[in-house]
Order: structure tokens, then C-alpha cells, then sequence
């Protein structure tokens, strides 16, 4: 019989998907509570520190931004978490993460975008939805709530639009950091599926 992708064993009995919202929302509260964890640990391309590339993951604006990652990783996060398992989830939300953020700043060095501050989770999530396209390409998306897309659809429209993005510096979203997310994602997933199916040609042997 062909093996599936197994699913790894989870800590305590939590997803990948919990873990990293818990520390989301714990993160938002932080921020809150005392602000110099948002100048301390964002993403400053004018006071750049190592941990900033990941630190700024887990810090949002305001309770909209956070909410719209939040869900956006609640939806989507556990279909891929069960097809990935949990460890590959958490190593692919972190490195889309940190490829987010080098290439928000790859923009700045190359004048494209001014250096401004930036945080949030976009560029991991991104990162999530483009290992989507390419593990599930047909699965159905509603865009705006109304216009279903496959994945494989929705990921030709956000690679426009975060190109677009990217130049439209007066949006005050680092468009960038979600190209750079997605693009890791579509790499990942790649690799991902060439896994999947060395698993499947082996059990077949």
C-alpha cells in the first residue's frame, strides 16, 4: 500500500497552528501593556538587529491587522499543517517570515521603498498560502467572500498585486514582505511535493 505524508507528533497535544496564534495573541498583549516591545522588537531597517527578522513576526499594528493574519492563519493553517506535518509548519512559518522581511528590506536598499518600520505575521502567512498553491492548487478560495478562485488562481492574483504594491510606497503596507513571504512558500511547497512523491515511489518498491 502507498504512504501518505505522515503527520509528526505534536507537543502536549498542540497544533503548530495553536502554538503560533497563542504566541501571536500573547505577543499583541505584550505590545500593549508596555510599549517598548513594539520599538524594541519590530522591524526597524534604521536600527536593524538580528532577532528583528524573526521577532517582528509576532507584533501587529492594531487589533484589525492582527485579526486579519490571525484568521487568515486559522483558515488556512491547518489544512497544510496535516498535509506537512508539524515540524515542517513551524520551520516554513518562521522562513517565510525572515523572507519576508528580506525583502521588505531588499526594497529599501534598492530606494524603492523608504525605510520604514514593519511587523506582523503577512509574511509567514504568505508563505503558508503560496506552499498552498502549489500542494493543493485546486482547492476553492472565496475572494472578498464572493468570487471563488482556486488556490493556484488566487496565487497568480497576489503575486500582481504585491508587485504592484511594492511600488505604491504611499500604501503604508510593506508589500514586499508579502511577495517575499510567497515566493518562499512557492519554493517550499515545491520541495514539499518532490517528498511526497519519493514517499509514494518508495513505498511502491
Amino acid at each position: 500500500m502507498p504512504m501518505m505524508h505522515t503527520i509528526q507528533p505534536r507537543p502536549h497535544g498542540f497544533t503548530a497552528v495553536q502554538i503560533l496564534l497563542g504566541a501571536i495573541f500573547l505577543a499583541f498583549i505584550a505590545q500593549n501593556i508596555d510599549h517598548s516591545v513594539t520599538t524594541n522588537f519590530m522591524f526597524n531597517p534604521n536600527n536593524l538587529m538580528p532577532w528583528m527578522f524573526v521577532t517582528s513576526i509576532f507584533l501587529h499594528a492594531n487589533i484589525i491587522h492582527i485579526l486579519f493574519n490571525a484568521y487568515a492563519l486559522w483558515m488556512f493553517g491547518p489544512v497544510l499543517e496535516r498535509k506537512i506535518g508539524f515540524r515542517n509548519f513551524m520551520a516554513l512559518f518562521f522562513a517565510g517570515g525572515i523572507a519576508g522581511s528580506l525583502g521588505y528590506y531588499a526594497t529599501i536598499l534598492m530606494h524603492i521603498t523608504p525605510a520604514y518600520p514593519a511587523l506582523g505575521a503577512s509574511g509567514a502567512v504568505y508563505a503558508v498560502l503560496g506552499a498552498m498553491a502549489v500542494l493543493t492548487p485546486e482547492l476553492v478560495v472565496l475572494l472578498f467572500g464572493i468570487v471563488p478562485l482556486t488556490m493556484r488562481q488566487a496565487a497568480v492574483l497576489w503575486v500582481v498585486l504585491e508587485a504592484v504594491g511594492t511600488f505604491n510606497t504611499g500604501s503604508g503596507i510593506a508589500s514586499a514582505a508579502h511577495l517575499g513571504g510567497l515566493i518562499l512558500g512557492f519554493v517550499w511547497g515545491k520541495w514539499e511535493l518532490e517528498q511526497m512523491k519519493m514517499q509514494w515511489r518508495q513505498s511502491w518498491k
